[in-house]
């Protein structure tokens, strides 16, 4: 959990259960529960923990379910808060 901001950990939790989407684009722009994510830049900062969801179809600008990557599990795992 060190390291890691209250809004980029909520935004992790919101992915993990499934509410959340990212654009196909090398600066991807979050939405959770289908609205524009307030900080344009937390893409960017989440990069690494959060990724498209492999499935999906991709193409530029498209929204795609977000899911968490192994890093972003880790974020999340009750260990990091130690």
């Amino acid at each position: 959990m060190a390291g890691h901001t209250h809004r980029q950990l909520a935004v992790l939790r919101a992915a993990a259960a499934g509410h959340v989407e990212m654009t196909c684009s090398r600066e991807p722009h979050l939405y959770v529960d289908g609205l524009a994510c307030c900080d344009p830049t937390l893409g960017h900062q989440l990069a690494g923990l959060l990724a498209p969801e492999p499935a999906a179809p991709r193409g530029p600008g498209l929204r795609v379910p977000a899911v968490l990557t192994a890093a972003g599990q880790a974020a999340l795992a009750p260990s990091a808060a130690a």
